[in-house]
């Protein structure tokens, strides 16, 4: 998808949770959730139940469904990420491209984000790249890394060979 506009790679599968989460402040989780809807696989077939918001979200994010008609803005920083991953969940990527998903989160919605994480790349087969400074929670949900220098990948492997001179070479600060 490399010099393709940003319009065409949420039908291409491409789901995407920016840095700062960067919902919607005014409209409502509702209203958050439906963006995706049009570009949602079946939609423009007309499929049945293609234009509703999936239930799964709901099952994943059950905060969502109890604050469907809160404004994004109102919820705190755990709820919005949640809010985010659903809304880019909407439309059954292929790909989940997180950015700095824990970044101004309470520990327990981040072991229940990497919950989520873990259970959508087990059970459904879902690629997520992470993008993340935590070590910690990549080396609990990821499988396999990729260390960047300066815009090139510098080290990569599986998860369980990060080694901490590669971390100290190329992590530290």
């Amino acid at each position: 998808l490399q010099g393709k506009t940003a319009e065409a790679r949420a039908p291409a599968g491409i789901g995407y949770v920016p840095q700062g989460r960067e919902i919607f402040p005014l409209l409502t989780v509702e209203e958050n959730l439906r963006v995706g809807l049009p570009i949602r696989k079946g939609r423009l077939k007309g499929q049945e139940g293609a234009g509703e918001i999936p239930q799964k979200i709901f099952d994943l994010f059950p905060v969502l469904g109890e604050m469907m008609h809160r404004r994004g803005g109102d919820l705190s920083g755990g709820q919005q990420q949640q809010l985010a991953i659903g809304r880019a969940l909407i439309i059954e990527p292929k790909v989940l491209i997180l950015d700095e998903p824990n970044e101004g989160i309470q520990p327990n919605i981040v072991k229940q984000i990497g919950d989520v994480v873990m259970k959508l790349n087990e059970e459904e087969g879902l690629t997520v790249i992470l993008v993340e400074q935590k070590l910690g929670f990549a080396r609990r949900v990821g499988q396999s890394f990729r260390l960047m220098d300066r815009g090139r990948v510098v080290a990569n492997d599986t998860m369980d060979k990060l080694s901490d001179d590669l971390i100290s070479k190329y992590l530290a600060v």
